[in-house]
């Protein structure tokens, strides 16, 4: 299958961590992905849906007006929307509220339109499934490349530890709200530290914290140097649309993490065995106070999370589900179709 897939940018992280780290094991099998930047202007879209005639065609993540979407499906032979988020929301800090009812339309009318979904997790899923078949939505999820991470060295002796929090601006407003949470950990933990690594900083008073720049050359560095990965997001329906790259980067790298029972981040965190869940304020500062304590056992289940990843979120993983389950059944599907 020759697949083109319409982005909002090659360099978008989404598409870097669903599509183009995919690309070497389709292409092995036979396949190809073509990465399209997509068109800001409703007349170069409609070039390129007429460009794009009688093609395999997957939208990442975009939504579009009743009218576009009904001139593309005209245009293409299989349409597949590939999404990692609750596109059909707000997020978590719209001072709207995360209902959308334009979003959520369009989001209907696209799961509709398409031959398959692809949904980073199952609540997601769930969400495609009120609009299609379920057996058209299947749920691959973000996945990392552990080449890319070094692994942490844990030292027994250190004389402070490292908490690194990696993201974006927009999802630094998370960590933002969870600031008390923050400055409880570092008035009860002596020796604490906090590393951001992200386009912008946090300032707190209780807690010290250094912040790295992010970049895609030194993240995976930056996150290994690390003692403890740790991860706060709202309890609500934006944040169970996420699909947990952070928590996965740090297992990647053989961190423990600490986290909130939200979303994936449950699923993704195995208590006792890769991390800790930890809800209230004195969970967080014995789960962190635990792990600062305890070198072995930081590195015991730094290592478990990295197999994890391995089995379930790692590149290879990924690829598998790509090629025994999604695209035999599109295959069969345009056969059927003929």
């Amino acid at each position: 299958m020759r697949l083109t897939a319409l982005v909002e940018s090659p360099s978008h992280v989404c598409c870097r961590y669903r599509l183009t780290a995919f690309r070497p094991a389709l292409e092995r099998a036979g396949h190809t992905l073509d990465l399209q930047p997509f068109p800001r202007r409703w007349w170069s879209r409609l070039r390129l849906f007429h460009a794009l005639h009688g093609a395999d065609v997957l939208l990442q993540r975009i939504l579009l007006s009743p009218w576009q979407l009904a001139r593309l499906r005209r245009s293409v032979r299989t349409l597949l929307f590939d999404f990692d988020d609750a596109v059909f929301l707000r997020d978590s800090y719209a001072p709207q509220g995360l209902h959308h009812s334009r979003r959520l339309h369009r989001f209907a009318a696209t799961v509709r339109a398409c031959d398959a979904v692809i949904a980073g997790n199952d609540f997601l899923q769930d969400q495609a499934a009120r609009w299609t078949e379920r057996a058209r939505v299947q749920v691959i999820p973000t996945c990392v490349d552990l080449g890319r991470y070094p692994p942490a060295h844990h030292e027994p002796d250190a004389a402070s530890i490292h908490m690194v929090w990696v993201g974006s601006s927009s999802t630094l407003q998370g960590l933002e709200r969870a600031a008390p949470l923050l400055e409880e950990l570092g008035r009860q933990i002596p020796g604490l530290h906090l590393k951001i690594v992200c386009d912008r900083g946090l300032s707190l008073r209780e807690l010290p914290v250094s912040f790295r720049r992010w970049s895609e050359a030194t993240e995976a560095s930056e996150i290994a140097a690390a003692d403890i990965g740790i991860s706060w997001v709202p309890d609500d329906d934006w944040s169970r649309g996420k699909c947990g790259l952070k928590v996965l980067q740090y297992m990647a790298a053989g961190l423990p993490v600490v986290a909130n029972p939200v979303g994936v981040q449950a699923e993704m965190v195995r208590p006792g065995e890769t991390g800790f869940l930890a809800q209230t304020p004195g969970q967080w500062v014995d789960a962190v106070r635990q792990l600062a304590h305890d070198a072995t056992l930081r590195k015991t289940m730094g290592r478990a999370g990295r197999r994890h990843v391995e089995m379930h979120y790692s590149v290879e993983a990924g690829a598998a589900l790509w090629l025994s389950k999604l695209l035999p059944r599109l295959q069969l599907r345009t056969a059927q179709a003929g």
